[in-house]
């Protein structure tokens, strides 16, 4: 069967991208798999911000500070992973919701040091666990093995995207 060609070069009807069943059964289970774990990560953000009030990354700033009071931004930043610029950004937010209270005090009164308010601790109570989200929770319980053979095979997938590396630093939360 021969397709016409439109003047953009695909067929009619089409956007020049394969259809589920141009995909092949492999992929199209895979991305149905890659749905699954989207639409897991999704339901779990959207619990928690109608139950705490928060974003997911929001919550799991607001756990580590409540666990490590008077922690920097820098530190904060190192736990979540994340870039010193995404973790300021959490801290300002949370700051003027008036969860945490950051305060240059002690021996270094150049660096900030952050501590949950009682509000903070409210919304921690209200929040659905866990604080550092279900895909990180799910991640950890899997054996040594599997996740090597699941960054090698994501790495792949992240070249063939072409995707920007920068995104690595954005918790899903934020994304």
């Amino acid at each position: 069967m021969v397709k016409r060609k439109t003047s953009s070069g695909d067929a009619p009807g089409t956007s020049g991208e394969p259809s589920g069943s141009q995909l092949g059964e492999p992929a199209t289970r895979v991305l149905r798999r890659f749905r699954v774990v989207f639409n897991s990560v999704k339901t779990h953000f959207q619990q928690v911000e109608k139950k705490a009030g928060v974003g997911g990354a929001q919550l799991w700033a607001l756990s580590i500070i409540n666990a490590s009071a008077g922690i920097g931004v820098n530190d904060l930043a190192r736990a979540m992973n994340v870039h010193q610029s995404t973790a300021s950004n959490l801290v300002k937010a949370l700051v003027e919701r008036e969860l945490i209270g950051a305060a240059k005090e002690g021996p270094d009164r150049r660096t900030v040091q952050l501590r949950i308010l009682p509000a903070g601790i409210r919304v921690l109570r209200r929040a659905p666990g866990p604080f550092t989200g279900v895909l990180p929770q799910a991640l950890a319980s899997l054996d040594a093995a599997t996740l090597a053979r699941l960054d090698r095979d994501l790495a792949k997938l992240i070249t063939a995207l072409g995707a920007d590396a920068r995104a690595a630093n954005i918790p899903l939360g934020q994304a």
